[in-house]
């Protein structure tokens, strides 16, 4: 099995939902299926499939978040000594060389990625143009309104 990068950031938010689902949404979801069928007749019973539909996606995600922990490999940006290459966990501050716009990414997993709060999916155009690039160098990025280039300002592991 193929492992999947996460921050330690990442690890603890999945940690954190897998804990919720199996601690409050499974327990809840058991007990409205419970009242559910307590009212009679299941087969024109809508809560009764809402609350069995509720429960297979709980159980799915249960499933994938597991499975995704199982293959995670941990990996904390603090430790990171890439000698000023863009690697992931990186935080990269970018110029756009048209604009002279500053941006700020870390790069991230794909659970964690949030571009509102600057953290980009490792697999999106962007950060794929930008690993093992440097401090200085400049990147290329195919857009949907065409090619941008950005020039690295600065690489941080934080």
């Amino acid at each position: 099995m193929a492992t999947i990068p996460v921050t330690a950031r990442g690890a603890e938010k999945l940690k954190a939902e897998l804990h919720r689902l199996k601690t409050v949404d499974r327990p809840w979801v058991i007990n409205a299926i419970a009242e559910a069928r307590a009212q009679g007749d299941l087969s024109e019973n809508a809560e009764y499939d809402a609350a069995k539909d509720r429960q297979g996606f709980i159980e799915g995600r249960i499933q994938e978040i597991e499975s995704k922990l199982s293959a995670a490999q941990i990996i904390d940006p603090k430790s990171l000594d890439a000698g000023g290459k863009v690697v992931f966990g990186a935080t990269v501050e970018l110029e756009d060389e048209d604009s002279g716009d500053q941006v700020t990414y870390q790069i991230v997993g794909e659970d964690e990625a949030d571009l509102k709060q600057g953290l980009i999916n490792i697999s999106s155009p962007i950060a794929r143009a930008l690993i093992g690039k440097e401090e200085g160098d400049t990147a290329e990025v195919q857009a949907p309104g065409g090619l941008k280039r950005y020039d690295i300002v600065a690489v941080k592991y934080r």
